[in-house]
């Protein structure tokens, strides 16, 4: 599935978070958002996923309006889609499989025995077998968020949605969990839209980049061509500094 965003504006009461928001994701990449805490990232990402309803401008999902689907079609649309939350957002009362099987019982007619046979395929495929019958608080940050990408991934969405997957994580469990996230978007085809401020994670992860920042949108191109970007802002960016045009939105 392709998305694309035309002239986007996002306020919450009188506050503005994002403007004038215009970009194209194509079907099969990833593309990934950076930017300082604050500027909208999430939010955008949210809007992306029909989770936030844009003041202005229309988003599209296949070429298709999301804001004029009706009930059916909208849901149809959104079975596509699939969503890792920077908390992960599981079900702690669940084991392990609960939380992979939850979407499949509740989104599809399959029976129990092939609900438990994807559940099965999933973990494996994030290397979380064994953790089958355990409980999301007795397992690691890393499995938990091998979990909820299994999850993410329980109904075979189009569009997958990470928001910061590597929040928290060690740089080996960091690396392992990008590399895990490629593997099965090249397996599946699928679409990625990624958060990360981690900027290494951003170049083993992304074909495209963008930063968010000031309400609106830079989008910077390939790794390499991140790098050389000529905005002093993502320069300051990508380069961790203290000093330049975004210090005073980063309350240094």
């Amino acid at each position: 599935m392709s998305l694309k965003l035309h002239e986007v504006e996002v306020a919450f009461d009188t506050q503005v978070i994002l403007k004038d928001i215009s970009l194209e994701v194509a079907r099969g990449e990833v593309f990934v958002l950076m930017g300082p805490s604050g500027h909208g990232k999430t939010t955008l990402l949210k809007t992306m996923a029909g989770l936030v309803t844009p003041r202005k401008g229309k988003v599209y999902i296949n070429e298709l309006d999301f804001a004029t689907l009706g009930g059916a079609e909208a849901f149809e649309v959104l079975k596509k889609l699939g969503m890792l939350f920077q908390k992960n957002a599981l079900f702690d009362s669940f084991t392990c499989g609960e939380n992979v099987a939850f979407p499949l019982r509740e989104t599809t007619d399959l029976s129990a025995s092939e609900i438990q046979s994807k559940v099965d395929l999933f973990l494996e495929a994030v290397g979380i077998s064994h953790a089958k019958h355990l409980f999301p608080d007795e397992i690691s940050g890393g499995m938990q968020k091998r979990l909820g990408i299994a999850r993410a991934l329980a109904l075979n969405p189009e569009i997958i949605f990470y928001d910061d997957p590597t929040a928290g994580l060690d740089p080996i469990t960091s690396r392992k969990i990008v590399d895990l996230i490629k593997d099965l978007q090249k397996k599946n085809g699928s679409t990625v839209i990624a958060i990360t401020n981690d900027v290494n994670r951003a170049y083993q992860m992304a074909t495209r980049i963008a930063l968010v920042v000031d309400q609106a949108i830079i989008i910077t191109g390939t790794p390499e061509q991140t790098k050389k970007h000529p905005d002093p802002r993502v320069q300051q960016f990508i380069r961790g500094d203290l000093k330049g045009p975004l210090t005073d939105n980063l309350g240094t």
